[in-house]
């Protein structure tokens, strides 16, 4: 009897053990980094990024890091390595180049959760997060062509698995049957030369309303609709100070939000590793402000659709969102 009772209290013993080791593991949060591939300061995709950060360290009253520049795999190891030294357990890299590199290296930093955009994330301690942009694209597509003109409008999109490239045909094409949607690539996020070369491609086949869908190009082609008198549907940020009669409204992702959610839910020990997706009904996608250029009916409209869409996740086409 006493040989039983022996290791009854043994078990309950590391039961105990295991609950404790298990809580600090995926709850306690000690310090954050962020990596972002080019700088803080562009005004755009960086900087939502830096203020997230900032956001956690008030709400979560801990130490945090950023690096710049980080844009290749040595840097980005020396980076972890320093970040390893700082106590930091929760390391955001702002974009998809980090996908591939964290899942090889996360195994090195057990203790560390590696979070990126836009990629795949196949270990324990790797979530990689996803903006559901096919929604916003349909509602900055219906906008479009509630405006154009012509009966053509225009996308200048980085990559073709952005979602809310084809949203935005969908929700032309919805808005108005015999629209013409004319879709350019860049192929790179930030290379500007290209992405207003393909802008003209787009304005000599009459498009009159365009969406630059590329956060480090799309101030520069809003800049160049301006001067030639066309519209945009703003990608990213709310873009509406670049010019009310230019930007018509615009399509928001709220990163520096969506940080602040992420590091609530792995405070609570509630941070999944692999794919999570994010959309409006999370508060971290939203439509910006719209121009007076658009019709307060419209205005109205629209504000209907996105409210009917957060609560029944049903487009004004009554489809779900891909």
């Amino acid at each position: 009897m006493k040989k039983k009772l022996y290791f009854l209290i043994l078990a309950v013993l590391a039961l105990g053990i295991n609950g404790c080791m298990n809580g600090n593991a995926s709850g306690e949060l000690e310090n954050v980094g962020l990596l972002v591939p080019e700088t803080v300061n562009d005004g755009v995709w960086g900087t939502k990024g830096y203020k997230g950060l900032l956001k956690i360290q008030s709400n979560h009253d801990v130490d945090v890091f950023y690096k710049e520049s980080m844009n290749n795999d040595t840097s980005i190891e020396q980076a972890i390595l320093e970040y390893e030294n700082d106590d930091v357990n929760l390391v955001f890299g702002h974009g998809s180049e980090y996908a591939e590199v964290f899942n090889r290296i996360s195994n090195e930093y057990p203790d560390i959760h590696f979070v990126s955009f836009n990629g795949d994330a196949s270990e324990k301690n790797t979530t990689s997060l996803k903006f559901k942009g096919y929604s916003m694209g349909f509602f900055g597509g219906m906008t479009a062509a509630s405006h154009t003109n012509t009966d053509k409008v225009g996308v200048i999109a980085a990559f073709d698995w952005q979602p809310e490239v084809q949203g935005f045909i969908d929700g032309a094409k919805y808005q108005n049957k015999d629209i013409d949607v004319i879709v350019e690539y860049t192929r790179n996020w930030d290379d500007k030369p290209r992405a207003l070369d393909r802008l003209n491609t787009i304005a000599n086949k009459d498009a009159d309303v365009v969406y630059p869908a590329g956060d480090g190009y799309n101030v520069a082609v809003i800049e160049e609709l301006k001067e030639r008198g066309l519209f945009a549907i703003g990608y990213v940020s709310d873009q509406s100070d670049l010019g009310e009669s230019t930007v018509l409204t615009s399509t928001v992702q709220h990163a520096d939000k969506l940080y602040e959610v992420v590091a609530d839910k792995y405070s609570k020990g509630e941070l999944s590793s692999g794919v999570l997706e994010f959309d409006f009904k999370d508060g971290v996608i939203s439509m910006g402000k719209f121009s007076p250029l658009v019709p307060e009916d419209f205005q109205t409209t629209m504000n209907q659709h996105v409210r009917t869409y957060i609560e029944t996740g049903k487009l004004p086409n009554g489809k779900e969102a891909k």
